[in-house]
């Protein structure tokens, strides 16, 4: 993520200051310079608005890539991590708990997430259509992420005959010992005499990795071959996709699909916001109760503290008198007035609130 966000309560206004002072707190190694730097870059949202900030935040709003499901989970996985360091306490717990139920919903009951705008999984649905057998000879130039994205839905699928070509062997080596296959240096891509069905292609380079030329070499029949090419600039030279029967799949041609299908999540908004502002309106109701809640948990304290006083000093020479049974009696009523004690205020506190509303 090219961002950190930092969610907590506070007495005191959040400003320049403020974000210093506290950056300051979590790391002191920081200059002076540096602090005010970052104080000034950042940006804070205050109750309500950090609220709403969180949800958009957790429902890929606020990302690059609108629509990215992972978000939802980092978002809960760093909240786990605090509470389990006892870093958050109760008002955090209600704003997540809200956060994550409106992201789920936005996820649920929109298509903001169905229509796929990565790159490796768009080349991926479009290999899917030439129904490769799962025998199909895979040809691995690069070993870097992205081509190890694009294997984990390969080997997903059940495909596993993979010959990784690296610059570094000993990269191509760990590819393999992840994925199988077999690993070569780059400099031998030319000997290559096994054949394949598909090239999947994504290095650094700064130009071409697979010319022509190395092509003609490698090519052992006239078969239709499948090119992903995920590199830029990219890693096969343009004339080959002219020249040889191909399938070239380019990020150029993905870049068009992904944008296509951005639009159709961007139509989504509309519902989005929708969900995003009910839940604000349900988090204000939320968060109001749960004050009432937190001043009403004194009561109980407050109503021992009084049958306490009632048995042993006002009564306790009439309760004196009773009898075993009638004090098991009276001791019944006593624990039923407790009980109703503590819960008609909340009940009427909570008429009250929906009168308001």
């Amino acid at each position: 993520c090219n961002r950190v966000e930092f969610i907590f309560t506070n007495d005191t206004p959040v400003d320049q200051e403020f974000v210093q002072s506290f950056l300051h707190s979590i790391n002191s190694a920081l200059e002076e310079d540096e602090l005010e730097v970052i104080s000034k870059k950042a940006r804070y949202w205050n109750g309500i608005n950090a609220v709403n900030h969180l949800i958009e935040v957790a429902s890929s709003l606020d990302s690059m890539v609108l629509g990215e499901r992972e978000i939802i989970t980092q978002v809960r996985n760093a909240y786990e991590y605090s509470r389990k360091e006892g870093l958050s306490g109760d008002t955090i717990r209600i704003v997540m708990r809200q956060t994550i139920e409106t992201a789920k919903r936005v996820f649920t009951e929109t298509i903001i997430a169905e229509k796929s705008v990565s790159v490796v999984s768009l080349a991926y649905q479009e290999l899917l259509k030439a129904k490769l057998s799962k025998k199909a000879k895979i040809l691995i130039i690069g070993s870097g992420v992205t081509n190890q994205n694009m294997c984990k839905f390969l080997t997903k699928d059940g495909y596993t005959n993979f010959t990784v070509y690296n610059r570094t062997l000993s990269n191509a080596e760990k590819f393999v010992d992840t994925f199988g296959g077999r690993a070569e240096s780059l400099k031998n891509l030319e000997l290559h005499q096994d054949g394949f069905d598909v090239i999947i292609a994504c290095t650094g380079a700064h130009g071409a990795v697979l010319s022509q030329k190395v092509y003609t070499a490698i090519l052992k029949d006239n078969k239709t071959k499948h090119i992903i090419d995920l590199a830029i600039p990219n890693d096969v030279a343009e004339t080959i996709p002219k020249a040889f029967a191909v399938n070239y799949i380019s990020v150029n041609s993905l870049k068009k699909i992904a944008d296509k299908n951005l639009l159709a999540r961007r139509k989504e908004l509309l519902k989005v916001r929708e969900i995003i502002y009910n839940s604000l309106e349900d988090f204000k109701s939320i968060f109001e109760m749960r004050q009432i809640e937190l001043k009403i948990q004194a009561i109980p304290k407050h109503v021992k503290e009084i049958r306490t006083k009632a048995l042993t000093e006002v009564f306790q020479k009439e309760v004196a008198t009773l009898d075993d049974e009638s004090k098991a009696v009276l001791d019944k009523i006593l624990n039923y007035m407790e009980k109703k004690y503590v819960s008609v205020p909340m009940i009427m506190a909570k008429e009250m609130l929906t009168k308001i509303k």
